[in-house]
């Protein structure tokens, strides 16, 4: 299985201009085509902009992207991760442009193009560019009939989309992208909704009363879709342990205790698995809904830890009921995460409260 690179490899950029060639055959892409023998250094950000460049190069106005991008989407095979710098080429070409109308249509464009390959990465450079007439169109994809336009109108705006340059103007003004939410929190497609949960659950990063009433608007919507979204868009806040989101979601404050945190092992290689238990136990003298999630730190590269929390479970317990609990954590090295060898450490938390400790030593 090849690496996320190769998701842009030569065979890709092939297909690209071959349906490019056939869509407008007046322009030269041999440009394009001779970024394959380029590509293999390249990670799919610098293969992306490396075909971008040279349709930029090949197409020269935006006017001529706009003609010839619409003409290939007459052609199925125009698609896939090659369209990422196709979108990437209009933007850089409607921003060169500098008019009104070259902008607006740009927004039109990725919004055909999306249904293809997503233009959520493309589009935050207009947002960058003019985040307010920007977000005047992406209202109007709200109540658009395919669900990919609708969901780039989310994914496109989120605060801290992955892989994506930030838009300064999205964080300061944190309420500008609410009426989007707003709009799409209970749409019918599970894809839509998952986006707007995953925006709205960046907003409580540095929003968090803003989230707060949102959500408490979509409970009353009375729906399994909202309810879903609203659980989703408060995650990282129940995991936070603040008080209004665990009220939302119906968790109740409780004394508890844990008790018997063990794992079988202190030490382990990677790739490898922690298996762990312990028992909570309600100790007061009222019923409890329990949220009960377990931190991990990790081990840095300098040797100082870095602490995430992960979900564990829901459970409910009456006064004076105990209840034992177990979980299992992997530790692989990923692209997303590098381990490094060291001694490690795992919480419980319960409704936002740590309890326990146990540390273990993790062998590369």
């Amino acid at each position: 299985m090849g690496t996320m690179d190769d998701l842009l490899g030569p065979n890709e950029v092939k297909a690209l201009h071959d349906a490019l060639a056939a869509a407008a055959p007046g322009i030269s892409w041999d440009g394009v085509l001779a970024t394959r023998t380029r590509l293999e250094p390249l990670s799919l950000r610098g293969r992306t902009d490396a075909v971008a460049h040279a349709l930029v190069s090949a197409l020269g106005t935006y006017p001529a992207a706009a003609v010839a991008f619409r003409s290939a989407l007459e052609d199925p095979t125009f698609t896939g991760w090659a369209l990422w710098p196709v979108t990437e080429a209009a933007v850089t070409l409607a921003l060169a442009d500098g008019g009104t109308p070259a902008f607006d249509d740009a927004l039109a464009l990725l919004a055909e193009l999306t249904p293809r390959l997503t233009s959520e990465f493309a589009i935050r450079r207009l947002l960058r560019a003019d985040h307010e007439r920007a977000l005047a169109i992406i209202r109007t994809w709200t109540d658009h009939p395919n669900e990919h336009v609708r969901r780039l109108a989310s994914e496109g705006t989120r605060p801290y989309l992955p892989w994506a340059v930030r838009v300064p103007l999205l964080l300061a003004t944190s309420g500008a992208t609410l009426p989007l939410l707003d709009a799409m929190h209970n749409d019918e497609s599970e894809y839509v909704r998952r986006s707007v949960a995953n925006h709205t659950n960046d907003l409580a990063r540095h929003a968090p009363e803003l989230v707060l009433e949102a959500a408490a608007r979509w409970q009353q919507t009375g729906t399994p879709g909202a309810a879903w979204v609203v659980r989703r868009s408060l995650r990282t806040l129940v995991k936070k342990g603040n008080p209004g989101a665990l009220e939302l979601m119906g968790f109740t404050p409780a004394q508890v205790s844990v008790t018997a945190l063990r794992t079988e092992t202190s030490s382990l290689a990677l790739p490898g698995e922690l298996v762990f238990d312990f028992v909570l136990t309600n100790t007061g003298d009222a019923p409890g809904r329990l949220s009960v999630d377990y931190a991990v730190h990790y081990v840095k590269a300098n040797g100082s830890t870095a602490e995430k929390v992960f979900k564990l479970t829901t459970v409910s317990l009456d006064p004076g009921e105990s209840r034992q609990l177990n979980g299992r954590h992997g530790f692989r090295q990923m692209t997303t995460r590098r381990h490094y060898a060291g001694t490690h450490a795992l919480e419980v938390q319960v409704n936002g409260i740590r309890h326990g400790r146990l540390e273990f030593d993790l062998v590369l």
